[in-house]
Parts: structure tokens; C-alpha cells; sequence
């Protein structure tokens, strides 16, 4: 399994607080690299994969997820999660926006979205 990313994921509970967030980490360097309304991603121009995602809501699924983690195949890591007998939190699917992915919930209860971009 090939892991490329790994993002953290903030709930920001506003827009407002969105904003503050993202200005705040635009002083560590950080600069936006997508903005969906209800979540927005900053990167470091330098190093692009490192990277902080701060979402108002999640619009297709059941929460927020903990963190991303961006992977080769999502394919095969889903039935390899599935075989493990880990829980499922959402399903695998394509999203409108480009990505393949699904939610699972980690040993000490943490939501993980593992998904990777249709586009490679």
C-alpha cells in the first residue's frame, strides 16, 4: 500500500471561525489550495503535500472525519479494512469533486477518510 498524504482535519463550528483559522495558519505559511465552502484546504507552498483541511460540516457523510489519508488504491485498502472487521462509517464511493473514498473508524474511535484523487 502506497500512502501519499496525510491531512489533519479541524472541525471549525463557523464560517467565522473558518476564516480566523485560516488567517491564523496563513502566519505559519500556510496558503489555501481549495475552498468548498463547507471545507477549505491550506498548503505549504514549498511542500504541497503537507497540508490542514478545517471543515464547517461534512456534506456527504455521517461526520466530520479526524483525518485524511490519501492513498494509492482505495480499492484495495477498503477490502482490506473490510476484511479486518474494522467499522465502516461510510462507504466507498466517487464524489462529484474528483475523489474515491470512504470512512473508517480507528481502534481508539478516531474517523479516518481514506480516498484517492480519479484524476491519477
Amino acid at each position: 500500500m502506497t500512502v501519499r498524504r496525510i491531512v489533519p482535519n479541524i472541525h471549525a463550528g463557523s464560517e467565522e471561525e473558518l476564516a480566523t483559522s485560516r488567517d491564523f495558519y496563513g502566519l505559519l505559511g500556510f496558503e489555501e489550495v481549495m475552498d468548498m465552502g463547507w471545507v477549505t484546504t491550506l498548503a505549504s507552498p514549498s511542500v504541497p503535500a503537507a497540508q490542514i483541511s478545517f471543515f464547517t460540516e461534512e456534506r456527504t457523510g455521517p461526520v466530520v472525519p479526524d483525518l485524511s489519508v490519501e492513498v494509492e488504491d482505495v480499492d484495495a485498502v477498503h477490502a482490506q479494512v473490510v476484511a479486518s472487521g474494522a467499522e465502516i462509517v461510510r462507504e466507498l464511493r466517487d464524489e462529484e469533486w474528483g475523489v474515491r473514498r470512504f470512512f473508517v473508524r480507528d481502534p481508539g474511535g478516531r474517523v479516518v477518510n481514506v480516498l484517492t484523487h480519479r484524476s491519477r
